[in-house]
């Protein structure tokens, strides 16, 4: 391919080549997804805080239900807390979904029901940074607002041949800064949103698809040859290695839950009795659960067999959990606890593993 503009920073008419190229692969291979529908503000905001750090088909059917649920910024305000964290399950990073509702009770109580259409003032709002805020004001108010993340730092990284860690600051103020310079003054929304499908499409973390890049002629990194270095990985994160018990403890065809705190892992979802398990071997593990479970929930019971070994991941740590029950036999709960029946656990709002783990009660209790 005949090298042309590199970077399309540098030059005006390199920036009017490059915007009309995109923009003319954007409109034969635009995806057909839900919160593409309209530009409404709602529903904007609530896809780009679903899609951070996950997968669009995830996100698909979680949107669909989320949007159902609460078709407006009002019904989402008027929601309790639990409702919103019920359809998140399964999402992650949950503090997310509370951010929502939090900012949903300030856009109503503040903003009369409507969306502030200015990048500064979205900021103001809980959960809402610099690019949920220029997503909002660009795609469903077509300001000239500038987005960067994940899909769009390693496009423009690669357009810039950019050597360093892109996410560091230094990377970000470079790359924020070119954000700014290459949007077109007019179809921002459109611009804006195939920059995105172009990083998500074809400038994959791992062998891009160069030879259908409508803008490659423009990429430095290509030009070089760099494109598989490009951006540079940032430093690989240490996993740690953790052991857990959850402990199903049952009393007149009861289980106890729990609320987690503000300051915990999973805040504001309900749990089984969970904690760090450090013991070796039966005798020492079965004393240490009667010891934690009465710490946690003021009630002594009698641990009983190992239900199952579930593994998993919350950020920087593999957790191994050892799931088991155990029979009450005295004490009263404190805190933010409650005796549930197994069919009720459907409707409260649970982390992967306890859902898992609600299930096979469940499954139990109806003889299935």
């Amino acid at each position: 391919m005949a090298t042309d503009c590199i970077s399309p920073i540098l030059d005006s008419k390199c920036k009017q080549a490059f915007r009309r190229r995109l923009l003319a692969w954007y409109a034969k291979h635009e995806r057909d997804l839900p919160w593409r529908k309209s530009q409404d503000p709602y529903r904007v905001w609530i896809s780009e805080v679903m899609l951070q750090q996950t997968q669009v088909e995830t996100v698909k059917p979680y949107f669909l239900r989320f949007l159902k649920a609460f078709p407006t910024v009002k019904n989402l305000a008027a929601a309790e807390e639990s409702q919103v964290l019920r359809l998140w399950e399964g999402l992650g990073y949950y503090r997310r979904a509370r951010g929502l509702h939090a900012a949903a009770k300030k856009i109503v109580a503040e903003h009369g029901g409507q969306f502030p259409r200015d990048v500064a003032t979205l900021q103001t709002l809980p959960g809402i940074g610099r690019y949920t805020a220029g997503a909002i004001a660009s795609i469903a108010f077509n300001q000239r607002a500038p987005i960067l993340e994940a899909n769009t730092i390693r496009l423009l990284a690669r357009l810039l041949a950019y050597p360093d860690d892109p996410t560091k600051s230094v990377g970000q103020r470079l790359l924020w800064a070119m954000a700014e310079e290459i949007l077109p003054r007019r179809d921002v929304a459109r611009f804006n949103q195939a920059l995105m499908e172009l990083g998500s499409l074809v400038c994959t973390p791992t062998q891009p698809k160069c030879d259908a890049c409508p803008v490659a002629r423009n990429c430095a990194a290509f030009q070089e040859g760099l494109q598989n270095e490009i951006p540079r990985a940032s430093v690989k994160m240490k996993f740690t290695d953790v052991r857990e018990a959850v402990v199903v403890v049952r009393k007149n065809g009861k289980v106890i839950m729990r609320q987690c705190g503000p300051d915990e892992r999973w805040a504001g979802l309900w749990d089984f009795p969970r904690f760090g398990i450090e013991s070796e071997g039966p005798l020492f593990v079965e004393e240490e659960l009667v010891a934690k479970v009465r710490d946690q929930t003021g009630i002594t019971a009698k641990p009983g067999s190992l239900l199952t070994t579930i593994k998993h991941g919350v950020t920087r740590y593999r957790i191994t959990l050892d799931c088991y029950t155990a029979q009450y036999k005295s004490g009263r709960l404190k805190g933010a606890m409650r005796w549930i029946r197994p069919a009720e656990l459907a409707e409260l709002p649970l982390s992967t593993t306890g859902r898992k783990l609600a299930n096979r009660i469940i499954q139990s209790a109806s003889g299935n």
